[in-house]
């Protein structure tokens, strides 16, 4: 059996490692013999080779993220300590990878380490935004403050990010559909009416000619099909993780006719409700420039925020750093920032920002769905409007000719 354990040493110093010994009894006697005194003995169970597997396909969620931080601030303020908090908060979370970050991190503070700095260890899970708003929170002082403004942020910024993905899922899923479904009539409907039609004997019309060639093809060559879309798929993903391709994506969605407002909003909204959370939780404006332009998730505004940044350095106002770039960053924003500067209310600013933009993104995302359903029908009814007529054509001029 294998045991992990804290102790202290007779200077006082914090130790922690792993013991094996046959029983609980036997460890703490085996520490005892190495002149420690044992203040945490925990058995590591051991772990099924099956669940092990199941671990790796795990992952976790943004929401579990922001349960996290909800339910921490409320046990702070409840005064439990941040010992027995994660410990809480690790024995009921059921994601198991999720569930063994908690008890990691549980150790590092036991072994004397800050929250922050034991949550700088997982930057996967924890960014540095994150990280450095909890840093600034154990400095003042007003750490479940601190977390409870973090918690309203991740839960805003995983509303703003579901409803985005939202708006891309069902047309995607739609047109994905009626791929699958087009592909299997190619390949064993058409088929069969195509020895039907070909034993009429009849000329038969363009459009038949071009359905009976492309169920040919796709009976012959269906692999081909499945081999091109999932290459494209699998190139665009590899191709979008390099520096160039991540520019390239980035600069698209700021163009593409419709979409570019939507993401165009998403990004403001997103660069004032980071920008204001890192304010409120006492960080310093320059830094907070810093981690919001590595969180806005866009490298074209992720630059711009870096070179306002560097323009603030010089002791330019932040409302003028922005005014250079009228496309990224609206007059509205700047004007607005400017107020915030000159009333010393920038933080009360800025949350009125994002509730805008945030809410100019809900708009957007509603009148998409309903412009969307009425276009994916009648594409659709296209379609569908093609096959009928290619296959009912040639019987409709052989019934004319008799």
């Amino acid at each position: 059996m294998k045991f992990n354990y804290q102790a202290r040493t007779k200077q006082g110093e914090v130790q922690t490692g792993v013991v094996e010994a046959g029983s609980k009894e036997a460890a703490i006697e085996t520490l005892q013999r190495h002149d420690l005194v044992v203040v945490f003995l925990e058995e590591i169970s051991e772990v099924p080779l099956y669940t092990r597997s199941l671990k790796f396909f795990q992952r976790i969620k943004p929401k579990e993220i922001t349960i996290f931080y909800r339910q921490l601030a409320i046990l702070f303020e409840a005064n439990v300590s941040p010992l027995d908090a994660l410990r809480i908060l690790g024995e009921q979370t059921t994601n198991q990878l999720f569930k063994d970050l908690i008890f990691e991190i549980e150790e590092d503070v036991r072994g004397g380490e800050t929250l922050s700095h034991a949550m700088s260890k997982k930057p996967k899970v924890f960014s540095p935004f994150y990280v450095n708003v909890v840093r600034a929170g154990e400095a003042t002082g007003k750490l479940h403050e601190v977390l409870k403004y973090l918690a309203d942020h991740a839960e805003r910024e995983y509303n703003l990010t579901f409803k985005i993905r939202g708006a891309f899922t069902y047309p995607i899923a739609i047109f994905s559909l009626f791929l699958i479904v087009g592909v299997l009539m190619m390949i064993f409907v058409i088929p069969q009416l195509t020895s039907m039609l070909q034993e009429m004997g009849t000329e038969l019309p363009i459009t038949t000619k071009i359905l009976i060639a492309v169920s040919g093809f796709m009976q012959s060559f269906w692999w081909l099909l499945f081999l091109v879309i999932g290459g494209l798929v699998f190139g665009i993903g590899k191709f979008s993780k390099t520096e160039k391709g991540r520019r390239l994506i980035d600069a698209l969605k700021l163009k593409l006719p419709i979409f570019k407002d939507l993401f165009q909003k998403m990004y403001l909204a997103r660069f004032s409700e980071n920008f204001k959370t890192l304010l409120v939780g006492g960080i310093p404006i320059l830094k907070a420039l810093d981690i919001t332009s590595t969180v806005i998730g866009n490298s074209i505004y992720e630059e711009i925020i870096k070179e306002a940044s560097d323009r603030v350095k010089v002791g330019k106002t932040i409302a003028s750093a922005f005014s250079g770039y009228p496309k990224q960053f609206t007059p509205m924003i700047t004007q607005m920032v400017a107020v915030g500067e000159k009333t010393a209310s920038l933080e009360a600013i800025l949350d009125k920002v994002a509730m805008f933009y945030q809410q100019e993104v809900d708009r957007m995302v509603s009148n998409m769905t309903q412009l969307i359903e009425p276009l994916m029908i009648l594409v659709l009814g296209g379609a569908v409007g093609f096959l009928v007529a290619s296959i009912l054509m040639p019987i409709y001029n052989i019934g004319s000719s008799l």
